[in-house]
């Protein structure tokens, strides 16, 4: 190998580690941030690193380096947190709160604080499915029930089309809608939204279940399941940039509102089938407009644009532009399906709206004070 290659090769390999160590580099939040901050009650890891980072989603990163916080189960409200310089980098950097019980045992102030709001997404845990629909045929229904009543709601006995074993514990699901690819117009799956629980109190042709709890009323026609085990799943997330090949996008919010905004909750095109994980974080993005330029040379928006000018902007490149894509904020996956998953928007600088387009966060690679 002569010189000159050599000196290349060397080149691209200085060129590339750099930029690796520059995308790894936290920055620190414009505006100004804290030098310490004490834990609080209430208190969550993503609230925190928003006081010190642009990009609150990379608080493992923050607290990466420093052994009392490898588990951040070990912070805890009135713990103070001091923000530091390690190698050049931030760092928080802890002194504990702890105080003796009357055994002289060391014990902590409160409960750890947890990644994210739990009350926020602690309904959608168990509440919301997307399901298979041939799977979702094959499940038994409720019939009827020993009340007279179309609608059935705790203590109440129903009656459920199938031998179920005595003493199974039984979810009690509301059909809701079918999502479709935004691409393909693929089947991804229906949206099931738990009515009850119950107990199989008698079994036989056709069996009786006694309703235990009650989140609405339960009807003829709903769809009766074994009670998930994911229902048990862990509720700590560790947040991690998603970095999919393929296009993701929004499909859904809950309750179909119009507009979602921070803290609430959207189904998303993507899924276990994708290699879509639990707190994973995207970026959302509405499409950039697409400016027309007129007969005047003037640009118009399209919300200004006349029939002339739409069909000119579909079949003239030089006289449309399309603009960049509009930043909207962070997204956390919390519960993932095989298509689909639930994700919490954390954070939303303008209204968020099905058809917003999911990519991977590039955090910003300007290095802190």
């Amino acid at each position: 190998m002569d010189f000159t290659m050599k000196r290349l090769l060397l080149l691209v390999f200085l060129c590339l580690n750099f930029s690796l160590a520059s995308a790894d580099t936290l920055t620190l939040k414009v505006g100004g941030h804290p030098d310490t901050y004490v834990v609080k009650k209430g208190d969550t890891l993503w609230d925190i690193s928003g006081y010190f980072l642009n990009d609150p989603w990379r608080w493992p990163k923050l607290w990466g380096n420093n052994p009392l916080i490898a588990n951040p189960h070990l912070i805890y409200p009135g713990d103070r947190l001091t923000l530091e310089f390690i190698d050049g980098q931030p760092r928080l950097v802890v002194k504990q709160h702890i105080k003796k019980s009357p055994e002289g045992r060391v014990i902590s102030k409160n409960g750890p604080i947890p990644a994210v709001d739990l009350a926020l997404i602690k309904p959608y845990l168990v509440q919301n499915r997307v399901v298979d629909p041939r799977w979702l045929d094959g499940q038994p229904i409720v019939m009827s029930g020993e009340s007279p009543s179309i609608h059935h709601v705790v203590n109440d006995v129903v009656y459920v089309n199938a031998m179920l074993e005595q003493g199974l514990k039984v979810a009690i699901y509301q059909t809701g809608r079918e999502f479709f690819s935004p691409e393909s117009g693929e089947l991804l799956g229906r949206e099931i939204i738990l009515a009850s629980t119950g107990r199989v109190i008698e079994s036989g042709t056709v069996s009786k279940v006694e309703l235990l709890s009650s989140l609405r009323e339960t009807k003829g026609g709903y769809h009766v399941t074994p009670v998930e085990d994911e229902a048990l799943m862990s509720a700590y997330f560790i947040p991690k940039a998603a970095d999919l090949s393929v296009p993701t996008s929004i499909i859904a919010t809950i309750g179909n509102i119009r507009e979602a905004g921070k803290l609430d909750v959207v189904y998303i095109d993507r899924g276990a089938d994708d290699g879509v994980k639990t707190g994973h974080v995207f970026s959302m993005f509405r499409d950039g407009e697409n400016i027309v330029i007129d007969n005047d040379g003037n640009p118009v928006r399209p919300l200004d644009s006349s029939t002339y000018d739409k069909v000119l902007a579909q079949f003239s490149e030089e006289t449309a532009y399309k603009m960049p894509d509009v930043f909207h904020g962070n997204l956390m996956v919390f519960k993932v399906f095989d298509k689909t998953s639930l994700g919490l928007i954390m954070f939303s600088g303008r209204p968020v709206r099905v058809g917003d387009k999911l990519s991977k966060p590039e955090p910003l690679t300007i290095k802190g004070e």
